[in-house]
This record gives structure tokens, C-alpha cells and sequence, in this order.
């Protein structure tokens, strides 16, 4: 069984403890050597996991989390379902801020990627079209361009979501989550959050499905 877990810019797959991911376009059918469980916030991406790979399902159904957020991402749901306590935090195209208290989900905010600040600085002006400096000194306050928007990308995440965590654990995930952990204290960096969350969902299916017989 190999699960997968549909982006708007990469497909992720796991296979057991191995995990690797794939452009829509650029799938690998012979890495696909058993059925594929799983979900999708992307439509398109979602029909080309399909073409490549017939033997594959959607378990969005059974992906399962009560709280009172209205319209919450099903990748959400998964990567909230495998922690009690604690912020989860999912770097990608867009940073998702979670709260669970207690297996409870308290509700949560959705913040730019890093990357699409580039995009809106390079809105604003040519002049402003920079990449983002992960190596500056953030110590420091900026004398250039670069860092001046490096700052603003980095620090106006970073301080918004410490002010979620406060002493609470931070469970960090996503292409970008590895470099946002490193500026928090009680930080835990795992590529296998959403994945988790989705066995933990099929795991409780499977049993319900056994009980019913």
C-alpha cells in the first residue's frame, strides 16, 4: 500500500518508510508497485496521479476530524489527526497554522508560502524581483534589497506564528518546514505528518469495517 498525498505543485508519495515526490507531469509508474490510497487539494494534479496510476483512491471520506472550522483542507484534517497537543505547521505553496488541544482542533489561520512573497514583491516592482536570502543574519537589520525583503518574508511568518505557539509544541512539515523550524525552541520537524494521519484513517476504517461484520 502506498500512500499519497496530492499538492498544487508536488505529488507525495510513502511507501512504508520510504517518501519521495514527483512532479504531476514527471510520475514514476514503476515506483507505483501496489495500490495508492489517497488525497488531493488539487483537481488537476489529481487526474494525473490517475492516468499514471489506474489502481489508485481517494480516502477523503474517511479522513475524519471534528472541529468547528468551516472548509478546513483535507491535508489539514490528516496532519492534525496524529497530534494530541500542539501547532502544526505545513510550509508549502501556502503555510497552514493548526491548533489541537487535546485531540481537539481549536481552529487555525493560512499565511503566504515564502515563495509566493517573491511573487508579490515582483508585483510591486522589478526592482524588488529578489530570492529570498535563507542564509542572512537575521540579527541584523537589512542594507539591501535582498535582505530587506528576506527579512520581511521571514520574520512576518515566523513572528506570526510564534504568537500562535506560544509554549506549545510546534509540529513542522512541507517543502520550507525544515528552515521555519529552526527558530522555534520546542520545534519537531516530520515529513511523515499527513501520512500519519492517513493511516491513522484507515486503520480506524478497517476496524470499524471488522466490527460491522
Amino acid at each position: 500500500m502506498i500512500l499519497c498525498d496530492i499538492g498544487n505543485t508536488y505529488i507525495h508519495f510513502c511507501d512504508t518508510y520510504k517518501i519521495w515526490k514527483n512532479l504531476p507531469d514527471e510520475i514514476n509508474k514503476k515506483e507505483l508497485s501496489s495500490d495508492v490510497y489517497y488525497i488531493s487539494v488539487n483537481s488537476i494534479n489529481e487526474k494525473k496521479l490517475l492516468k499514471a496510476h489506474k489502481n489508485s483512491y481517494n480516502i477523503a471520506s474517511i479522513v475524519n476530524l471534528d472541529t468547528p472550522y468551516v472548509g478546513l483542507g483535507i491535508d489539514r484534517k490528516a496532519a492534525c489527526l496524529g497530534v494530541e497537543n500542539g501547532v502544526i505547521i505545513d510550509a508549502g505553496s501556502a503555510i497552514t497554522v493548526d491548533v489541537m488541544d487535546a485531540g481537539n482542533h481549536l481552529g487555525g489561520i493560512i499565511l503566504p508560502g515564502l515563495a509566493a512573497y517573491t511573487q508579490a514583491y515582483r508585483s510591486i516592482s522589478p526592482a524588488l524581483e529578489k530570492r529570498i536570502n535563507f542564509g542572512m543574519d537575521f540579527d541584523e537589520l537589512p542594507l539591501n534589497t535582498q535582505s530587506a525583503i528576506s527579512y520581511g518574508a521571514i520574520k512576518s511568518v515566523v513572528l506570526t506564528i510564534k504568537e500562535i505557539v506560544g509554549d506549545k509544541k510546534a509540529y513542522f512539515t512541507g517543502g520550507d518546514g525544515k528552515f521555519l523550524a529552526k527558530f522555534f525552541e520546542k520545534a519537531i520537524y516530520s515529513e511523515m505528518l499527513v501520512f500519519n494521519g492517513m493511516q491513522i484513517s484507515i486503520d480506524k476504517a478497517l476496524k470499524k469495517h471488522k466490527e460491522q461484520k
